[in-house]
């Protein structure tokens, strides 16, 4: 299934990045920043990000700006069609009724998780950010994915990975997908996200913004241990380019070495 589904995306033209032979056995995981379903043509269309998930085919996917902004931070997705095109089963991570995301990051899975266990982190900064972390197991073995959405300006961003790199080191060593939209372009010292490494070696990431004509890395997948991504590449097809600003950012996760990481954290 997971062989098919990356076969079909390459026919569709998807750009890829630091490609490697992988064994059949992969989980793809996916980062995607829907800015609250308005296309680049300013329309407010659901269903061409449902789309766009079932295009990727990933087994795992972060969301990015998934709730309303203003008022009652009610979803703007519809669960149900979700899980009926990509087959994806949306962990709410809100507290408000009809609500998504935590600060706007959701998380969507392939199938019911066979173990779940979440919470959230604040993130400091001038504007309100959150992180979500999750610890599941899809049927491969106990893995843990953080998710968030860094801010606009750069000494919020080093204060939020500060935190995120705090909050990975006083947890239970697990192999852990750090993944989001990080709104850092740089790279090396230069960069907000210097801070997280040597835990998670900062790969060179394609650019996923704008999506009509796309320059920035803004979009990361980072891995702990080192070895765990053995693809990243921005899924590039013209309606990704329509329904959001940001393009999908995609990464195959090779399971001998997920699972041989969690024999290693034991």
């Amino acid at each position: 299934m997971i062989l098919s589904a990356i076969h079909a995306i390459r026919s569709r033209g998807r750009q890829q990045y630091q490609q490697s032979e992988v064994p059949d056995g992969a989980l793809v995981v996916a980062s995607y920043n829907i800015h609250k379903c308005r296309g680049t043509d300013r329309r407010v269309r659901p269903d061409r990000i449902v789309s766009v998930l079932a295009e990727i085919g990933a087994d795992l996917v972060a969301l990015q700006e998934v709730d309303r902004r203003f008022g009652q931070r009610t979803g703007l997705l519809d669960p149900a069609a979700i899980l009926r095109e990509t087959g994806l089963h949306l962990l709410v991570q809100s507290d408000v009724v009809d609500g998504h995301g935590w600060h706007g990051n959701a998380l969507l899975v392939r199938g019911e998780p066979l173990s779940y266990r979440r919470f959230r982190l604040k993130l400091p900064g001038v504007e309100p950010r959150g992180a979500v972390v999750a610890e599941l197991d899809l049927g491969e073995g106990r893995f843990r994915v953080i998710a968030a959405h860094l801010g606009l300006l750069r000494r919020s961003r080093i204060d939020q990975a500060t935190t995120l790199l705090h909050a990975f080191l006083e947890l239970t060593p697990m192999p852990t997908i750090l993944l989001g939209d990080f709104n850092e372009w740089r790279r090396g010292r230069r960069s907000a996200l210097d801070v997280l490494v040597p835990h998670f070696a900062d790969m060179k990431h394609p650019p996923s913004f704008p999506s009509r004509r796309p320059m920035l890395p803004l979009d990361r997948i980072l891995a702990w241990p080192d070895g765990l991504i053995s693809e990243l590449a921005v899924h590039d097809t013209p309606l990704a380019r329509k329904a959001s600003d940001h393009l999908p950012l995609t990464a195959r996760i090779d399971v001998s070495r997920l699972q041989a990481a969690m024999v290693s954290a034991a």
